[in-house]
């Protein structure tokens, strides 16, 4: 049927970065710019749409090797605003909030070819515990001309980034070997709970926004990461295209404490019971190769 014939395209998805120029700690004799190299040539060798990279400036200061790995990323893909220093909206005021983003300007103009700067990925998805702080920031952003980038896939990847730096320098095979089908198989998980979220929240298939961290176990992991998202019928898109999907006009206006994505925050606006999932494995994750 016809209506069968829909339900078959691809759904959208657009991967992007955060925390350039790099999350997590490194392994022994990795150097920022190395890991940045490496995942680029993989997106462009898997022909990956332009991937924005979200910069907290600060990281640069100081570091070489961070300076290096920012300009090699811009010159191949988009960067976006991830404030200054990772600051968390929930510790702090809308307007030092404000003068975060503003300082890691400067740094964007440097690196964009243009204007394309002007989204933000807030720091740990902290949108605002106060309603008053989260409108006061979107009011800022708009007047500003800035659009925010949402997430609404997320299997905080960056976990697996200290336990690999620290596996890697004990060279233990076997637990590597672990940390990537955990790593896969949470992926996996994560990925089918946001399309089930997404149907409950919106009653259909939405354009997905996934968040992924610059770090030395992503760039070893992302062609598997990408044989997922292909397996699982997904299509990469650029973020803009994936946030011209209605779902993205919607904001749940309300001051939440510490709540995920934007299809998490709508799980508990509107009161919807998550559906039966693993959790991560933070216990593992922490206790391994220590």
């Amino acid at each position: 049927s016809l209506g069968l014939a829909g339900t078959c395209a691809a759904q959208k998805l657009a991967l992007t970065m955060d925390d350039l120029p790099q999350n997590g700690a490194l392994p022994p004799g990795v150097t920022r710019a190395e890991t940045t190299k490496n995942v680029l040539a993989i997106l462009k060798k898997r022909h990956v749409p332009p991937v924005y990279g979200f910069v907290n400036a600060k990281k640069l200061e100081g570091s070489a090797d961070g300076a290096e790995a920012l300009k090699l990323w811009a010159a191949a893909e988009p960067v976006g605003n991830h404030t200054y220093a990772h600051m968390d909206l929930e510790q702090n005021t809308a307007e030092a909030f404000e003068r975060e983003i503003e300082e890691d300007e400067p740094a964007l103009e440097l690196l964009a070819k243009g204007d394309d700067w002007r989204w933000l990925r807030y720091p740990y998805l902290h949108e605002g515990d106060t309603v008053e702080k989260r409108r006061a920031v979107r009011a800022y952003l708009k007047g500003r001309g800035y659009r925010i980038a949402q997430v609404t896939l997320d299997w905080e990847d960056y976990l697996w980034n200290f336990a690999y730096a620290r596996c890697a320098a004990k060279n233990d095979k076997k637990s590597i070997e672990w940390l990537r089908s955990s790593y896969l198989n949470t992926a996996s998980e994560f990925l089918d709970l946001g399309r089930e979220q997404a149907k409950l929240i919106y009653g259909r298939d939405i354009n997905h926004v996934l968040l992924m961290h610059l770090g030395a176990f992503s760039s070893m992991i992302l062609p598997e990461a990408l044989d997922l998202l292909k397996k699982k019928g997904f299509k990469l898109v650029t973020l803009e295209e994936a946030e011209s999907d209605a779902a993205y006009e919607g904001d749940p206006d309300v001051g939440l404490h510490d709540a995920g994505t934007l299809l998490d925050q709508w799980m508990q606006v509107k009161q919807i019971k998550y559906p039966e999932h693993a959790e991560k494995p933070y216990k593992e994750i922490e206790s391994v190769c220590q």
